[in-house]
């Protein structure tokens, strides 16, 4: 059953790209539904995989910088002959380590939703995040999305709003997933 309602219907979807958000073919608007939960949680699913691969490489990266660091001197290891031992036991450097990788997973999800409307977990499951205003998407409202996404949790509200199929991401950030076909999930229609 494809979505359509009169309201939506008269709404301008603009696909997420750029500031100037280029507008999705008519052909986009009539034939693409909203995405179920079940198609949305195996893209999270996917997503969660890859965001903990990110999370990895991110943590690696600064261990082995602030390692480094202390094994020659430019950080005091306050009295630990283990570089390793001092990182577990000192709460900022903890710290520092966990609010970078924080910082690159947020980026991935930022930057695919910014440059194609899709993380790698969306394009393999054919979803896509479409503007449902004529405001261009942000990063304001795509950190927005993110945040009203509680990990995931905004997404249960799927299960609950059977007639829209709006997650509460989604309608806090005035976008939409929709379920594409495989032509429109082909980079090179974009």
């Amino acid at each position: 059953m494809l979505w359509q309602t009169t309201q939506a219907s008269n709404l301008k979807r603009q696909r997420v790209t750029n500031s100037d958000a280029t507008k999705t073919t008519d052909n986009e608007q009539t034939t693409a539904q909203r995405a179920g939960f079940i198609r949305r949680l195996l893209a999270m699913v996917y997503d969660t995989l890859v965001a903990t691969a990110v999370g990895m490489c991110a943590a690696m990266v600064v261990t082995v910088v602030m390692v480094v660091l202390l094994k020659n001197g430019v950080l005091d290891m306050s009295g630990f002959e283990q570089p390793a031992d001092f990182i577990q036991q000192s709460t900022l450097y903890k710290g520092i380590i966990q609010v970078w990788v924080a910082l690159w997973v947020i980026g991935f999800f930022l930057w695919f939703w910014r440059k194609g409307g899709q993380t790698l977990g969306m394009r393999a499951w054919r979803l896509r995040i479409y503007s449902t205003t004529d405001e261009p998407m942000t990063w304001r409202r795509l950190l927005l999305r993110l945040v009203f996404s509680l990990g995931g949790l905004g997404t249960l509200l799927v299960l609950f709003d059977i007639k829209n199929k709006q997650s509460l991401q989604d309608r806090v950030a005035g976008t939409e997933v929709l379920k594409l076909t495989k032509e429109m999930n082909d980079h090179k229609s974009w």
